[in-house]
């Protein structure tokens, strides 16, 4: 009974992890400007989810929910690309984290680890969508255009997840 109850709690935790995701898409959305593109507040809701998920339900909840919101935005062309952009994103953070947490013995050391963790993927979701912006606009100048909005993006997701993870790690909640 125990299994299937939280079977069902980590099944629904991503699930509301994709749609905070997806909302967050919605909710700031700030044009970028010369491109099609835009940036927006996903990256702190996917380091959160980061932070609560295990390594599989964490990248399908980046992955789906950012999927998501591209489509249900408006930007459906996009999908493909931020599907394995932010799952990847997702991915190296967690395999960071959890691969060197393990080994940090103070709380400074474990927060350095999760810093480090963020920047690495936020840096792999500049590349990616440099490239994909690239490869759809036909112009390596106009998607260049994106990086610094799309460091921005990364860098204030960082901060947001910063601050609720401390919270939530206050009373107890949190994988990482």
């Amino acid at each position: 009974m125990e299994t299937r109850l939280k079977k069902t709690s980590v099944t629904v935790l991503t699930a509301m992890m994709m749609c905070i995701i997806m909302v967050a898409i919605f909710v700031l959305r700030i044009p970028v400007p010369f491109t099609q593109g835009y940036v927006n507040l996903s990256d702190g809701i996917i380091f959160i989810a980061i932070a609560l998920l295990d390594r599989k339900h964490s990248v399908a909840a980046a992955s789906l929910g950012s999927m998501m919101g591209d489509v249900l935005g408006g930007f459906a062309m996009w999908a493909p690309w931020t599907f394995f952009i932010k799952g990847i994103m997702a991915l190296i953070t967690v395999l960071i984290i959890d691969t060197f947490t393990v080994k940090c013995t103070t709380a400074n050391g474990r927060l350095a680890v999760r810093i480090i963790a963020m920047v690495c993927g936020g840096l792999f979701m500049v590349f990616g969508y440099f490239i994909a912006e690239g490869v759809m606009y036909g112009s390596w100048v106009v998607a260049a255009i994106g990086v610094p909005w799309n460091i921005g993006q990364f860098a204030v997701g960082i901060a947001i997840a910063l601050a609720i993870t401390s919270a939530l790690n206050k009373v107890g909640i949190g994988r990482r």
